[in-house]
């Protein structure tokens, strides 16, 4: 596709490429609002790259809404009303609310009187819908709380983290908290392990994926080639899953020298991260490694940041409403 261009000798990675052009492409009109695109197959024989390649730039792609797929009709580009159609919900309520107003005023009460009624259920619900308990249970400690963090935010609700070791090796803690849980919240990774505890029937038990941040992906594929890069992890089990997410990312380029802080001291530290200029952290220690390390002229930190992806957070959004609404109609 002459419309495409890829550097393959670029330490850009290839998807990020794919993903670029693409933008390039509609920002530029040349991809039309609900224009369907090729197939991942027709994509990635037109420029000779894997299918995978294709495949992660557009599943990339309709996490950030710019395109998305309809089940057996193929991919197309979104359209850019997404504001309008918040909009139009935003007016749909209101005519609900006026509805509610005009009702009211016909049943004789005054307007003060109905606000103040409105706003006492509203509290109601308010108070029924934050009772609902979420947990996240993951075995990474340098994970658990992170994206327990990036659930709440995306779920605007407190999603507390459980370590899984804690509960395999205190089963009555499991036990609580279980019976408290309205929805268990896990990786796919450990989802079977959970999925064989002794879980209340009434309690929703939900997988979620998690994919590197793009834009530590970017970041670690523009340092220079052949760099000796330090690789700065509490476990072993977290400094694997970075590697390994470099590696499918496509990027081979950097001398990866791993240390582990649950076995040395940040003494020691200090004196073996002197002579690197890069480096790549779990997230939440980088204020500890610029401490660590005092002098930052002419290093760079970079947070090796997982995320859940679009998919995970609309399935727990939607068994969230579920429960809530349960809630609600008792």
């Amino acid at each position: 596709m002459s419309n495409f261009y890829l550097d393959k000798d670029s330490k850009i990675p290839l998807y990020v490429q794919v993903k670029d052009n693409i933008k390039r492409l509609i920002n530029e009109g040349i991809w039309k609002h609900g224009m369907k695109i090729p197939t991942e197959r027709e994509l990635s024989k037109e420029l000779n790259v894997s299918r995978n390649t294709i495949s992660v730039a557009y599943q990339e792609l309709v996490s950030e809404g710019i395109l998305f797929c309809q089940q057996g009709r193929g991919t197309f580009v979104a359209e850019a009303d997404e504001a309008l159609k918040k909009e139009s919900r935003k007016e749909r309520l209101m005519k609900i609310v006026d509805l509610c107003l005009d009702e009211g005023l016909s049943l004789g009460f005054k307007i003060d009187e109905i606000l103040a009624i409105m706003y006492v259920r509203a509290r109601e619900k308010k108070d029924i819908l934050n009772s609902v308990k979420v947990f996240f249970i993951e075995c990474n400690k340098e994970q658990v709380e992170y994206i327990s963090k990036q659930l709440s935010q995306a779920l605007s609700i407190l999603v507390e983290p459980i370590l899984l070791d804690e509960i395999l090796n205190n089963p009555s803690q499991y036990s609580v908290i279980s019976e408290k849980a309205d929805i268990i919240v896990t990786t796919f990774f450990h989802f079977e392990q959970i999925k064989n505890l002794p879980i209340p029937h009434n309690t929703e038990l939900i997988p979620i994926a998690l994919s590197p941040q793009l834009e530590t992906i970017v970041k670690i594929a523009r340092l220079p080639a052949e760099q000796n890069v330090a690789l700065i992890c509490h476990s072993e089990t977290f400094a694997n899953k970075i590697k390994s997410s470099l590696q499918s990312a496509g990027i081979n380029h950097l001398q990866l020298t791993e240390f582990l802080t649950k076995e040395i001291d940040d003494q020691t530290l200090e004196k073996v991260l002197q002579k690197y200029k890069y480096f790549i952290t779990s997230p939440g220690k980088k204020m500890k490694l610029a401490k660590i390390l005092g002098n930052l002229h002419n290093k760079e930190i970079i947070e090796f940041v997982f995320q859940p992806d679009l998919a995970s957070i609309n399935l727990l959004k939607s068994t969230l409403l579920e429960v809530k609404r349960k809630r609600i109609s008792l």
